[in-house]
């Protein structure tokens, strides 16, 4: 599963998590520019940007926004969505984005992180959050509460999308949360895909991001910004400002 990311967002990704909609991503960006604190007009990039679902919610906030992702496919569907034209759209690897700043934020959200096996290449990831904001820069990093999704997961789920039935078998094993994903269609071969997410908690992002020369502000346990609790918040997000006299 070492580069699972390369193969699990492709095509049948846009059937898997085609339930997760524009609606969505705007409620939870409006929850969120709060915390940012930015002006309009500001510079974000969308660290991940997927589909482009957080991307065109933020630029609907009037922000300058670009939208980073490993994903050809994905950024394809971005592009689509993208009918005005008002983001940036860049294809790269999130551990050395292809993107100079200075940026007035950088946003990871929806678990856009933690998909290295290697602690190093995860700080890869902090490290270009910290390269990429301008000094005073803001960040915010949205991520599972491990904890929580220990206690709470679902080991297994099944539902259709048109033709598709869709199988998810969840697990937490060797500090990752682990997915295994089968796609049924008449006709066609069952086709199966992995994903994982390395559990990372408070403790861990506080070291990665001061080792960064970023400074965490504020810890949510949820889009509606309740506080943190290790044990019952659905959320881990991170919000935090890249301090002025680091040079990463």
């Amino acid at each position: 599963m070492e580069r699972w990311y390369e193969e699990s967002f492709g095509d049948d990704y846009l059937v898997v998590y085609k339930h997760r909609d524009a609606a969505g991503a705007y409620e939870e960006v409006r929850a969120m520019i709060g915390w940012l604190g930015l002006p309009p007009g500001a510079s974000v990039l969308d660290l991940c940007c997927g589909m482009g679902r957080h991307s065109l919610a933020l630029a609907d906030f009037g922000y300058r926004v670009t939208g980073v992702d490993l994903s050809g496919v994905l950024l394809a569907e971005a592009r689509k969505r993208d009918t005005m034209r008002r983001v940036r759209w860049l294809r790269g690897d999130m551990r050395r984005v292809p993107a100079e700043g200075p940026f007035d934020a950088v946003v990871n959200l929806f678990t856009s992180f933690g998909y290295f096996a290697a602690d190093a290449e995860n700080e890869k990831v902090i490290g270009e959050i910290a390269r990429l904001l301008g000094p005073g820069g803001r960040f915010i990093i949205d991520f599972l509460n491990a904890a929580y999704v220990e206690t709470n997961l679902v080991p297994c789920s099944e539902r259709a999308q048109g033709r598709c039935r869709i199988e998810e078998n969840r697990r937490v094993e060797e500090g990752f949360v682990r997915k295994r994903i089968r796609i049924r269609e008449p006709g066609k071969p069952v086709r199966h895909y992995d994903e994982q997410v390395k559990c990372y908690g408070l403790e861990q992002f506080e070291a990665m991001t001061a080792a960064a020369g970023l400074r965490i502000d504020r810890v949510y346990g949820g889009y509606d910004g309740r506080p943190y609790e290790r044990t019952t918040s659905p959320r881990l997000i991170l919000t935090g400002t890249k301090e002025g006299n680091v040079q990463p």
